[in-house]
C-alpha cells in the first residue's frame, strides 16, 4: 500500500471511529481496527499506542496523519 492510500485508509477509519464520540481509549481503537480489517501497517501503528483515552487529534498525531 503507498503512503497515500495507506493516509487516506486511517484517516477514513478514524473518521468514522470517532463519529460522534469525543474520546476513545487505545483497546477499542484496536478492537475496532481488527473489525476494520485495516492492513497490518495501520494495525501495528494502532497496537504501538500507549494505553489512554485519546481525542481524534491525539490519535491522529500519533499515527502520523491529521483527521478529516
Amino acid at each position: 500500500m503507498t503512503d497515500d492510500a495507506t493516509t487516506e485508509v486511517l484517516d477514513g477509519f478514524l473518521d468514522d471511529l470517532y463519529l460522534g464520540r469525543d474520546r476513545m481509549n487505545q483497546t477499542e481503537i484496536q478492537r475496532r481496527a481488527v473489525v476494520a480489517e485495516l492492513p497490518a501497517e495501520l494495525m501495528v501503528r494502532i497496537s504501538a499506542l500507549p494505553e489512554g483515552s485519546y481525542e481524534i487529534e491525539e490519535v491522529a498525531e500519533m499515527l502520523g496523519t491529521t483527521p478529516g
